[in-house]
């Protein structure tokens, strides 16, 4: 049961890009949402039915990956490329090149270590929240262009990047803080095409947060 609740984010990754090819982008936002959702419980669904004991010989973390590559990565990208985000000569140039980063950073062995405490290593491919601001935010193409390629980047640098319910070091308040943000989100998400000021700008609270966090663990804390 916990492995086909994983599965259905790729239900949710189907269902999204349909909403993407008709320009439904809100639905599509929506369904994004929904994986997340997904993703954020399969985990505890997992271990309070101890699928690794009854289930040894399937893989769910390999399930997990492939379905986040979908909803994190491959749509949010398919999004940013059908909304006219990206400059039209050379942006699938940029979209292009967060597919290949993400796939590197997703076939690391070293995506999620213990250093201390829990980490993503590299840019999480957080695809997903960085496509929703750029389409409420509607920035210059170039601009969001040279944002992707610098996330794609920064897959490629071994920063470690706070792993929100695994991290020791200040859980409580991340996920006190991440909870409300995904409330946030959800809000926003129901209010598009609108940008509803100031929350959207309140909402970047949470992910400045996670970014001053990650960087201050990451040099306070060698690599072990």
């Amino acid at each position: 049961m916990a492995h086909v609740y994983t599965a259905m984010g790729a239900v949710t990754a189907l269902f999204a890009t349909l909403d993407v090819f008709g320009g439904r982008f809100r639905s599509a936002f929506l369904w994004l949402a929904l994986a997340t959702v997904i993703d954020t419980t399969d985990g505890w669904l997992a271990r309070t039915l101890r699928v690794k004991e009854r289930l040894p010989s399937f893989d769910g973390a390999r399930l997990d990956d492939i379905v986040d590559y979908l909803t994190y990565v491959f749509v949010p990208v398919l999004l940013i490329l059908e909304a006219d985000l990206l400059p039209p000569a050379w942006g699938p140039a940029a979209g292009v090149a967060v597919l290949l980063a993400s796939a590197y950073g997703f076939s690391q062995s070293e995506a999620k270590v213990k250093a201390g405490d829990y980490f993503f290593t590299g840019f999480p491919s957080y695809w997903n929240i960085v496509a929703l601001y750029l389409y409420v935010w509607r920035l210059p193409p170039a601009a969001a262009a040279a944002i992707l390629l610098a996330l794609a980047g920064l897959v490629f640098v071994p920063l470690r990047y706070v792993y929100p319910s695994r991290t020791e070091t200040l859980r409580g308040l991340t996920l006190v803080l991440g909870t409300t943000w995904g409330a946030l989100v959800f809000w926003l998400l129901w209010a598009l095409p609108a940008a509803a000021e100031p929350w959207l700008s309140l909402s970047l609270v949470f992910p400045a947060y996670y970014a001053a966090l990650s960087i201050w663990l990451h040099f306070a804390r060698p690599t072990k």
